[in-house]
């Protein structure tokens, strides 16, 4: 179902409860602009509270899956540079945690390079599927800035922390196989056909438990940071509420009878 949204430079559309977001600007590489950012957080605030959506499929329109930072507009903006680039973090932010905070599945295609900005949001989604020829670099150094795009937050826990330093303080461009050997992707696919790979990853997913699978992707997040007793915490009360619910007890039953579950609830409820 195509989106009512006013969004100028992302298309959304929704079908066979699985989201999808767009990125459509090739002309501008797909650069993280103003207007960029305002669209991403509205499109992900729309996959979040849509109850018919399971799972978030990211693809790009043209070459380059995202340059990063569009610095042509960045110039244009003169000494209101800071104040622009803040007001555009707050979107571009907010749309990451957004992303990353909804009990669904987030999964991006990169058929293309994705640079500084764009290797950031890569960093923050939760699988990745890449076209062999995709290539991947920080550059925000190469311009004289630092990084954002919460790269700092999730690069390291991709990559480990040398890793990490080494794509930030160098520049260095990965390949779309060493990318997948460093743990930045899940699997590399031929050019051509990471969207199609992407999408049948989701709807793998979207046919799953919904419930289940959005409060396994917090667990995991939340785990990375725990102590081990506060995980085990989490981890019993979020398996006791899933074998409360009904998706929990079809699971179960349905493995026990063997037949094919039927799973009804929500990532929500």
């Amino acid at each position: 179902m195509p989106s009512t949204l006013p969004l100028e430079t992302i298309d959304y559309s929704t079908a066979d409860n699985i989201a999808h977001i767009r990125f459509n600007r090739p002309e501008g590489a797909n650069a993280v602009s103003v207007a960029f950012s305002r669209d991403l957080r509205a499109a992900m605030l729309e996959a979040a509270f849509d109850d018919n959506v399971k799972v978030v499929v990211v693809t790009a329109a043209g070459r380059v899956f995202c340059a990063g930072g569009d610095l042509k507009e960045f110039h244009e903006a003169g000494d209101g540079l800071p104040k622009m680039a803040s007001d555009m973090l707050t979107d571009f932010h907010g749309a990451i945690y957004r992303m990353n905070r909804m009990p669904k599945p987030v999964i991006a295609a990169v058929g293309g390079a994705a640079g500084g900005a764009g290797l950031s949001i890569v960093s923050a989604f939760d699988l990745v599927v890449a076209g062999e020829s995709a290539k991947f670099t920080m550059a925000y150094t190469r311009a004289g800035v630092t990084p954002d795009g919460t790269s700092t937050y999730f690069l390291a826990r991709h990559v480990g922390m040398r890793r990490a330093l080494d794509l930030v303080l160098t520049n260095r461009v990965l390949s779309a196989a060493e990318a997948e050997t460093w743990g930045l992707v899940n699997r590399v696919v031929p050019d051509g056909e990471a969207d199609q790979a992407a999408l049948e990853l989701a709807k793998q997913l979207a046919s799953g438990p919904a419930w289940a699978l959005g409060h396994a992707k917090r667990l995991v997040y939340e785990g990375f940071d725990s102590s081990l007793e506060e995980a085990g915490e989490r981890e019993g009360v979020a398996i006791a509420t899933a074998m409360a619910g009904h998706d929990g007890r079809e699971g179960i039953a349905a493995f026990v009878e063997k037949r094919s579950p039927a799973f009804t609830q929500t990532s929500n409820g």
